[in-house]
Parts: C-alpha cells; structure tokens; sequence
C-alpha cells in the first residue's frame, strides 16, 4: 500500500514537471499584440539635438549599445562610437542578453523597422517581433512624447553600421522567470506627462529624470536578483551587481569584486549626505567615474546640464529619509 501511494505521488511530481517544462517552453517567447504609438521622428535639428543630449547624457544609450566591454570603456570616457550593440551581458543563471543595433542600418539596425515598431519598443518594452522584453532596463515607458521622438531621430540621423547582434540567449531557468514574473512583461498601461518638464532646477523635473530617463530608481533599489523586483525601499540602494569577469579584465580589475547601489535618500547615513550643497553634487558628477568597474554610468552623466543635475539633487532631498546603512560598495562574496 505505502509503496503504491510513494509510486503515485512520484508519477505526480513527474506530471506536474513535465506540466512546467511544457508550459514555459509553449509560453516564454509569447506575442503581444500591443497596438504602436502614433509618433514620427522628425528631421529638425533642434529636435535631433535635444535627442544627442539625451541619448549621450541622461538616458545613456552610449552604456550599453556598444559591440564590447573594450568600446564600452571608450564610451564611458568620452569616445563618440557608434551604438551598434552587441556586447555579452551575462545574466547569471538566466542567460545572456546583447544590446541591440541602434544605428540606422536598414539590414542590423534599427532601419529595419519603423518608427511605430521603434516607439512601441520605448513606450511598452514590446520588441518588433511582438515579444516582451525586460523593461527595467529601458524604463522610458513614462518618457513624454516629445522625449520618445527626440531620441528616436538622433538615432536615425545618425550613421548607419552594419553590425549584426544576436538575439538573447536564455537558460530554462531564464524562461521560466520571462513567465512567471510581471517585469517581463509589456507595460500596457503607461501614464506619461503631457509634456517633459522643463530642463530647470525642479523637484519635477529630478522626478522625470530619476525615474523615466536615467533610471536611477532601477539600480538604486534594492531587488530580487532572479525577478528584478525592488524587495526594499526604492532610491534607499542595496541593489547587488556581480561582476562581469570580461570586463574587468580589460579594466585590470580583480574579477572577484561585486557592486552595491549606495542609498540615495536624504538620511544621515546615505551618500547624499556627503553633498552637503548642490554645488558639491555637481562637482562630483563634473568628476566622472572614480571606481573604473562601478556599474554607474558617470560618463554619460558627467555630462547632463548643470539644471538637470541640480534637479536630480533636489528630487533627492524630497525624498522620505530611509534610515538603510549600505556596506561597502565594492567587495567581495563570502
């Protein structure tokens, strides 16, 4: 009898894990039939200049869309190289994932599609080929209209590379976590302003910044490192980043160093603590990169205006105070 109910309860386990397998490997690459925001890139020049800004500063296209961690590097200090993707950001148990083409190329880029498919992409983190992406880390679903096509007519202005970038690659693991978590999921719903808040030393406009374009609010949260969703106060920091071995070989960096996001609320024991002034903070920023492998993108940011900055730190400051103590930024694992 006993073996009878351990056989059954076997057949149960192997059923129901089939049932999953089956499951995630019919459902992890679902389309979605999201309809395409009715915007046009424009080829005026200011427009086109407005995008520059924000593509080499604040939304810091220029920090991933780059073809390896030697360009990435060249990047960060400043070198204009074309954002034609491709370098292999390893995920962990999840898989990898490459950063797309972004020059115009008609054949690798994004020439290939239209301006309905590129904004669709922006808007709803739903790719061309109807396919959800991992939205957190193109948070501009909340970027006004105005923003969107700024940005998506610099990167057609610009020259085209034909550069050919593979599509990710995920474990079962990496499926499984694409079904069952939302951040793998489109953003149906997005609410974004009328218009972008003016470029001026407002809480506002540090807001829009802070969440919709530079994404401080992804890395500067703690989150679960498999769903990517914040498990701690957002802007209080805490958020780990294991090291990509690739990269800090070609920095001379010891291989085993991790990262942790610092807290960026106003308590006494966060880092904005020790910007006692805007001008302090704007010096920093002035400073760019001080740790070579921290995942902060401080060349793209060094160069965000003096009013954008300055808006950042008040958005900061307006914050309620998170009393999180965050270790060492950089170390080791146990």
């Amino acid at each position: 009898m006993i073996k009878k109910i351990l056989l059954g309860i076997v057949a149960l386990i192997v059923l129901a894990a089939a049932t999953f397998y089956l499951y995630v490997t019919l459902s992890w690459d679902k389309k979605y039939d999201i309809a395409y925001p009715e915007l046009k890139s424009s080829t005026d020049s200011l427009v086109i200049a407005r995008g520059k800004y924000l593509v080499e500063g604040p939304a810091h296209c220029v920090g991933c869309h780059q073809a390896t961690f030697h360009d990435l590097i060249l990047a960060d200090q400043g070198q204009e190289l074309p954002l034609q993707g491709g370098v292999d950001f390893a995920m962990g148990p999840l898989g990898h994932m490459f950063p797309a083409n972004l020059t115009p190329d008609p054949a690798t880029g994004i020439g290939r599609y239209t301006d309905g498919e590129v904004f669709r992409m922006m808007r709803h983190a739903v790719k061309p080929d109807g396919t959800a992406t991992l939205g957190l880390l193109m948070p501009f679903w909340n970027m006004a209209d105005e923003d969107l096509i700024a940005i998506v007519s610099y990167l057609r202005s610009m020259k085209a590379v034909e550069h050919q970038v593979g599509p990710p690659q995920w474990t079962f693991m990496g499926k499984a976590i694409r079904v069952l978590t939302p951040m793998f999921r489109p953003i149906e719903t997005p609410t974004p302003p009328d218009n972008a808040p003016p470029m001026a030393a407002t809480i506002e406009r540090g807001e829009y910044l802070a969440r919709y374009v530079a994404n401080c609010v992804g890395c500067h949260t703690e989150r679960d490192p498999m769903t990517y969703e914040a498990i701690g106060p957002e802007f209080a920091g805490g958020m780990e980043f294991e090291p990509f071995p690739e990269l800090h070989r070609e920095l001379g960096v010891d291989e085993d160093l991790w990262s942790r996001s610092p807290n960026l609320t106003p308590s006494a024991n966060s880092v904005l603590s020790k910007f006692p002034t805007v001008d302090d903070w704007i010096k920093r920023f002035r400073m760019g990169r001080t740790v070579p492998h921290s995942p902060m993108d401080w060349g793209p940011f060094s160069k965000m205006s003096d009013e954008d900055l300055e808006a950042l730190y008040l958005f900061m400051h307006s914050l309620d105070a998170v009393d999180k103590a965050i270790a060492e930024t950089v170390f080791k694992k146990d």
